[in-house]
């Protein structure tokens, strides 16, 4: 099955994979991929560069929102295999080389498999990889403040809480925000569509990722590119004010 493309700005398109998001910033066939969905994924990965015109020759880099499996899926494969840079937060980069591992836990989906959605959602990450160890060698942290200077102009902002590194990407001409999983638009595991963040069981800081709804509250933007769920068109300010309001 194909990934699901769906553009929604000139170069700017969302990828739907498997069950999780990664999008292609793309200018002429230059392009900047943010995640690489889960290791089981990669095929469809290489179908959607090929789907707007670029290749894997063509990704000038790599930017991780965060390093839990699935959307850290391919990133080593293409620095290792293309000679990719991976950039992610600097506090997100022993993460990456998993010199730790801040994901849930099997105990702790176990735990929580009474819940809808749980167990289905489980079966799935393990099939697609997301037990699989797969450190990047030379993840490399943001060269500076401000704008990044690759295909989409993307500005990294620190949204800790899902892990302590998280990142979204700001990219103001456009007003998109790319989310990660600091702020969602939906899950398997979420009986609830729209605006919300993860459930407890995924973040390592609750209280972090609260407080980053505050970061995204301030990012002007109406269109909100998750990491899990849908395109969310409408103010990012009243999205972010949406999800603190489910959270509570």
């Amino acid at each position: 099955m194909q990934a699901d493309i769906r553009q929604v700005a000139d170069g700017i398109h969302l990828v739907h994979g498997s069950s999780t998001n990664w999008v292609i910033l793309a200018e002429g066939d230059a392009v900047t991929l943010v995640d690489t969905g889960y290791p089981g994924d990669r095929d469809k990965v290489l179908a959607s560069l090929a789907a707007v015109g670029s290749s894997p020759e063509a990704v000038t880099a790599v930017l991780v929102t965060h390093a839990h499996n699935d959307h850290l899926g391919s990133a080593e494969y293409f620095s290792r295999t293309y000679g990719t840079p991976v950039h992610t937060h600097e506090a997100e980069v022993p993460h990456a080389r998993r010199d730790f591992l801040h994901q849930v836990s099997i105990g702790q989906v176990l735990r929580n498999a009474w819940r809808p959605g749980v167990v289905p959602w489980a079966v799935h990450a393990l099939r697609s990889g997301g037990t699989a160890h797969i450190p990047v060698a030379d993840p490399r942290p943001f060269p500076g403040e401000g704008p990044l200077d690759l295909p989409g102009r993307p500005v990294p902002v620190h949204t800790p809480g899902h892990t302590a590194g998280h990142c979204a990407f700001h990219l103001p001409e456009a007003g998109v925000v790319i989310s990660g999983d600091g702020l969602v638009s939906g899950h398997p595991t979420s009986r609830v569509p729209g605006p919300q963040l993860l459930p407890v069981m995924f973040h390592r800081d609750r209280g972090g990722a609260l407080a980053s709804l505050d970061t995204f509250e301030a990012l002007p933007g109406d269109v909100l590119l998750p990491g899990h769920g849908p395109v969310h068109r409408g103010s990012v300010r009243e999205a972010a004010q949406r999800a603190r309001e489910r959270a509570v």
